[in-house]
């Protein structure tokens, strides 16, 4: 008798499956394909199996017809646990998912049973083909209920072992048609299992997935002996049944719905939590005084962190001097942080957080994944604590990364919602922070850079010192020389007065010639060049510098080759530009050895030297500036700020970059090479007068 309570439950189904092709167009995701594929193949599946009066391919007459249905549902009820629990193994290059080989087993199963056999099970030796294709399959549902995923692993073992064994037992007990349908429901009460563990939250989606799947795994009640006999028991429990199947597919596309709800609503909570972290961060005012005062502030800076972002434990790690160390740190324990300075300390300038070096926490964000396992020392503390991993912003600059903000602690926002969602960082989580990050870089940049222009400017404050100095000076010692010279021309001094006059002479005149470099040094430059002597103006720079050379125990030597032409310059120019050069040099020599470590001592095998030279070539003067300290790492980049000129990773900074200006401005050249077997030399090239 035709049973046309099943023709709107079709209807519906059908309706219904538009639905989730859009949801697939909508999202574009593997979940949704696969429940668009699996209530297509079980709408194929009710077009054979119901018998709905003129249409009833359900009497056994088209084998084929049967071999289709029962194989479509297998498909489509493996679909749905494939969409929960898109597990994966390896073979070569390829990632197979673990229900291909789940799935191949049943189909050649439901093929060979349906249409070979016609339904009738076989006898002998062909039997067994069933119940190895069963095991094939349970051998594949075990690993792939011990593939990691939402279901805990004791779980998914033994409910593969539990169901696979009991499948077996039916298909040699009760034959092959019984299995197969028992496997059907078998793998619908696994999906509505997974669907628990998989969302974790009680909604109407999964409320009402749940119990569409656990209903439509009723078809199994038919095995029980005496379920023939009850036609109306029969008919409603087919009916509940199909009922399920509605409500199934209701409840997966409100599952769609939520999990986009869930999205949007973390979206906003995104937003807002973003726009407190910009006003926070924005409050916070950064010293630009001195860099060693910008740095001061790294603890007050990671606790701003803490405070409004979700990260729960923040650390500042900040480049000086071509080493990185712990400018602050909250949230972490006072040994924690002490081993990460001590691990910075080991983490080598060159190469670190370089782009692609790490790999990154989210799309279009710059924050990757540390791994400090590199850096780590036998027995050190930070594998005792657990701390061996981290997220990183990097601080890029110019030359390479000046620091890095470590965060861990992930902290999931308030009033999030369970799912899948919720332990996710995204983009906009990250942004504040990388906001942040930036701004702090190009604040010590900037401050770094101004203390190069303050020292530059207090060159020129010298100078007008210098010039007040030599002109308070000159007409006292004068007098001084005048009548020292006196006494020392009259007859009446004994020897003794005699050498102490000589000894006020020579003083005197040696203040003389220091006061006249002084002036020479302070003297007004006109904006027109004008003829310059390298060779007096070398001399004034050695005469005035010496004494800060024998301070540092460094062996000054100046050589100037006779008849030197003069060059056409601005005298104070050329003279600031020389002067850097040998700040330079002396930095330079004064540097520890980065082999020894930072706190080696000076070597004695290796004196610390600074050669100043002027020599000429046809039509140039060259100025050389040699010492016997490290040698550039670029020396092509030596006058760029931003660069890093020595293997330590330290740059040369703004004094160089001035120099080369200098030069340019004046039609002149500098340049930098490497010495053998050790040292450097910057040569300055000016046009002769």
């Amino acid at each position: 008798m035709p049973d046309y309570y099943q023709v709107p439950a079709l209807m519906l189904t059908v309706l219904l499956l538009p639905a989730f092709g859009y949801l697939y167009l909508r999202f574009r995701d593997a979940r949704t394909l696969l429940w668009f594929l699996g209530f297509l193949f079980a709408i194929i599946r009710m077009l054979q199996l119901y018998n709905l009066g003129s249409w009833n391919l359900s009497n056994g007459l088209h084998p084929w017809v049967a071999a289709a249905g029962q194989t479509s549902i297998l498909i489509s009820s493996a679909f749905f646990l494939a969409s929960l629990s898109p597990q994966r193994f390896r073979i070569g290059r390829f990632n197979v998912l673990y229900v291909v080989p789940f799935t191949i087993p049943l189909v050649i199963y439901s093929i060979l049973f349906n249409g070979v056999f016609h339904d009738i099970q076989p006898i002998g030796s062909l039997f067994l083909i069933f119940p190895a294709l069963l095991a094939i399959s349970l051998v594949a549902g075990c690993f792939w209920g011990a593939a990691k995923g939402s279901m805990p692993l004791w779980l998914g073992i033994l409910s593969c072992v539990v169901l696979g064994s009991l499948g077996l037992w039916i298909c040699m007990a009760s034959g092959g048609a019984w299995s197969l349908i028992y496997v059907e429901c078998a793998i619908h009460l696994m999906t509505a299992l997974l669907l628990i563990f998989v969302f974790r939250r009680i909604s109407p989606g999964v409320v009402l997935s749940v119990l569409g799947f656990v209903g439509w795994s009723l078809t199994i009640v038919g095995i029980f002996p005496g379920a023939d006999i009850h036609p109306i028991l029969d008919a409603n429990v087919s009916r509940f049944i199909i009922l399920s199947k509605v409500v199934a597919a209701v409840g997966m596309i409100l599952l769609a719905l939520e999990d986009q709800l869930a999205l949007n609503q973390a979206a906003q909570q995104r937003e807002r939590r973003a726009r407190r972290e910009f006003e926070a961060y924005t409050d916070l005012i950064l010293s630009r005084r001195r860099v060693e005062d910008f740095d001061r502030q790294g603890e007050e800076i990671c606790q701003t962190v803490v405070q409004n972002s979700r990260f729960a434990q923040a650390a500042l790690l900040l480049q000086s001097g071509g080493q990185y160390r712990l400018a602050g740190a909250a949230g972490l324990d006072a040994a924690t942080a002490k081993a990460l300075d001590s691990l910075a300390a080991r983490i080598p300038a060159a190469g670190f957080l370089e782009p692609g070096s790490a790999p990154s926490v989210a799309a279009h964000a710059l924050t990757v994944n540390l791994d400090l396992t590199p850096w780590l020392i036998p027995g050190d503390d930070l594998k005792r604590l657990r701390f061996t991993a981290a997220l990183a912003v990097p601080m890029a600059g110019r030359s390479g990364t000046e620091g890095a903000l470590l965060l861990a602690g992930i902290r999931n926002p308030r009033g999030s919602l369970h799912g899948p969602f919720q332990n996710q960082l995204h983009a906009d989580d990250l942004l504040p922070v990388e906001m942040l990050t930036t701004r702090l870089q190009a604040t010590r940049s900037q401050t770094m850079m101004f203390e190069k222009l303050i020292d530059s400017e207090k060159f020129a404050g010298l100078g007008q010192l210098a010039a007040n100095v030599a002109e308070q000076l000159n007409n006292p010692l004068t007098v001084v020389l005048g009548y020292a010279s006196l006494l020392d021309e009259g007859t009446s001094l004994e020897t003794p007065d005699r050498k102490a006059v000589g000894a006020i002479l020579t003083e005197a005149r040696r203040m003389k010639t220091t006061l006249e470099s002084l002036s020479r040094i302070s003297r007004h430059q006109s904006d027109q060049l004008t003829a310059v002597s390298v060779s007096e103006l070398l001399a004034d720079m050695e005469e005035l510098h010496r004494p800060e050379f024998l301070q540092r125990s460094i062996d000054f030597r100046l050589s100037i080759a006779p008849s030197l032409p003069m060059v056409l310059c601005h005298a104070q120019h050329l003279r600031h530009a020389v002067l850097h050069c040998l700040q330079f040099a002396i930095e330079a020599v004064d540097r520890p050895n980065p082999a020894q470590g930072p706190a080696a001592a000076p070597s004695f095998a290796d004196p610390k030297t600074i050669r100043l030279e002027a020599t000429s070539e046809g039509n140039l003067v060259q100025i050389l500036v040699a010492h016997s300290g490290p040698g550039f790492l670029q020396p092509d980049r030596a006058f760029d700020p931003y660069a890093s000129a020595q293997p330590n990773g330290e740059t040369a900074g703004l004094g160089l970059s001035l120099c080369a200006t200098i030069l340019r401005d004046h039609n002149g050249r500098a340049s930098a090479v490497n010495l053998e077997p050790r040292g450097a030399a910057i040569i300055l090239e000016l046009q002769a007068a």
